[in-house]
């Protein structure tokens, strides 16, 4: 079951440390105080008409939503994060931190949730209208700038 194996990932990464220095092993990027994980990507639209694109949206945040309801009975209520503010600031200069720069280059919010010291976080990711969907998941204990 999918859903399964990404509370899995989900939980395997909340136990996991963070590494000193950025790395990247397949779906997993990691960093000083993050973990950034691709739960699930798409095909790529290169060829669609915008409709395929718009099933496959509706797909995959429908997929967070449902792991949502289950991080929920853990956790309680998410917080709803925007992160347009968080790239904007990025785009001015402001120097700020991993993952949420990167983050907000490619996913418009997040939902998060607070256990044990840290952030749990899913969202769905889009470099840009041609490229894959992307269901990530987020274990960080850098505060939300």
């Amino acid at each position: 079951m999918t859903t399964a194996r990404h509370l899995a990932t989900i939980d395997l990464l909340r136990s996991r440390a963070f590494p000193a220095r950025p790395e990247r092993s397949g779906p997993l990027d990691s960093g000083p105080g993050f973990h950034v994980a691709e739960l699930a990507t798409s095909e790529e639209f290169w060829e669609d008409d915008g409709t395929r694109r718009v099933l496959v949206e509706e797909q995959y945040e429908a997929e967070r939503d449902g792991l949502a309801v289950l991080l929920t009975a853990r956790w309680g209520p998410p917080e709803e994060l925007g992160l347009w503010s968080v790239l904007e600031r990025s785009m001015e200069g402001e120097e700020l931190p991993e993952p949420w720069s990167t983050l907000s280059a490619h996913t418009p919010s997040l939902w998060l949730w607070r256990a044990d010291g840290r952030w749990i976080g899913l969202g769905v990711s889009q470099w840009d209208k041609e490229l894959p969907f992307q269901l990530l998941a987020v274990i960080t204990d850098v505060d939300l700038p």
